[in-house]
């Protein structure tokens, strides 16, 4: 089986701009920059003949180029203490349709709707012991956070091997819009 995600890379330039943060919040987990993206839906373990069948479903997709502007910080749960730290992106139309049809592809090959729903965001961090004063220091900082918008014409569907290291991610198919 293979641990399944699909999403949308950003930029190098705000890949690199985002790791630059890194320090700011201590004992934090930041995302490597290379591994920072926009999750669309996350599947978990998949079956090979699961998989092939949803590159099929994935493939067929039709999906015009559109904007993505990134917009604030943030972090999950809203409410405890932060677990992970999160850059937002401002509301996008295009973007909830692909998504939509994505999950439709996903259901279409058996595997289960996720029932936390769709909330866009860029895993930044993830937290383990309490640091929510630190966290809220750095959302103050950061609260303004905005990048110029980058044109979103692909989605990836990735592999996911955790390592001791951390996980490493693999492309295993790329859907270009038409």
């Amino acid at each position: 089986m293979a641990r399944l995600f699909i999403a949308i890379e950003l930029p190098d330039e705000i890949k690199g701009a985002l790791s630059s943060f890194c320090a700011e919040i201590p004992g934090a987990r930041w995302v490597p920059p290379d591994q920072i993206h926009l999750t669309l839906r996350f599947l978990g373990d998949v079956l090979p003949e699961t998989a092939a069948l949803l590159k099929k479903h994935l493939a067929a997709i039709d999906f015009a180029p559109f904007p993505l502007a990134m917009r604030g910080v943030g972090h999950f749960p809203p409410h405890g203490h932060p677990r992970v730290v999160w850059a937002g992106l401002e509301e996008s139309g295009p973007l909830l349709i692909l998504q939509r049809q994505i999950e439709a592809a996903v259901a279409g090959v058996g595997i289960a709707r996720d029932e936390r729903g769709f909330s866009p965001h860029i895993t930044l961090a993830r937290i383990k012991e309490n640091a929510s004063a630190t966290v809220a220091r750095f959302e103050a900082t950061h609260r303004d956070l905005s990048f110029p918008p980058f044109s979103a014409e692909e989605f990836i569907l990735f592999s996911s091997v955790l390592t001791p290291k951390g996980a490493t991610h693999r492309r295993e198919q790329t859907c270009r819009c038409r």
